[in-house]
């Protein structure tokens, strides 16, 4: 019998206007990455991002050229591609704004260049795999961002749920992983599971990447 053979690297384009960060960058993600582009503008991230269809971009929030838009302005003009290519910010900037402005652009993360490699290439890795990811205490600047009450009790579909999967359903939206959700509502694994399944059965969504939009558009993080 074959043994089930080893997934490949993840395909990574690296998008900074710093060559130095961008090198340094490099050096510091694991094996289980490959980065097979850089770009340093708005323009080349475009053009890069279309021509090798990465499974992630590391994109820089601040980029210089096209009309200003930074970061962005990328997500919009590669709209197309996200069915197939993620988007994870990575920047100095942890306010509120850039961070609002880039997931409602598409990105499916946002981390701080603080990170130490490894846990950039562990975020690149679960973005890769659907999930969204935030840095740990970005993840209030979101709630402060999006959360609003009025926002939760209008919306009539939040009342399919009951108030443990509420919980739930918020912390996998913001990049919280089945362990981390279990340990911070005191729960089993398999339980968050079967909350998760019911939220999406409910909610009829597919996966953890739809439920983070439809949280984002209800601004309920």
């Amino acid at each position: 019998m074959n043994e089930a053979s080893e997934p490949g690297p993840i395909d990574v384009v690296v998008v900074d206007d710093h060559a130095i960060f961008r090198s340094g960058l490099k050096t510091d993600l694991d094996s289980r990455l490959r980065v097979v582009g850089e770009a340093a503008t708005v323009e080349e991230a475009v053009r890069t991002v279309h021509e090798l269809r990465p499974a992630v971009v590391l994109l820089d929030v601040h980029l210089p050229g096209g009309r200003g838009g930074g970061g962005a302005e990328v997500l919009a003009q590669c709209a197309g591609l996200l069915a197939d290519v993620r988007f994870l910010a990575l920047s100095v900037s942890d306010a509120a704004e850039d961070v609002v402005t880039v997931i409602r652009a598409g990105a499916r993360g946002y981390i701080t260049k603080s990170a130490s490699g490894r846990e950039i290439s562990d975020a690149v890795s679960r973005v890769a795999g659907g999930d969204a990811v935030f840095s740990p205490r970005l993840a209030g600047f979101v709630l402060d961002a999006f959360g609003t009450q009025a926002a939760v009790s209008a919306d009539e579909e939040l009342d399919l749920l009951s108030a443990r999967e509420l919980e739930v359903m918020r912390l996998i939206a913001r990049g919280y992983s089945y362990k981390e959700v279990a340990k911070d509502l005191f729960i089993s694994v398999k339980t968050v599971e079967s909350h998760v399944s019911s939220v999406l059965r409910k909610l009829q969504l597919s996966n953890r990447h739809e439920l983070t939009r439809w949280a984002v558009d209800r601004r309920i993080l």
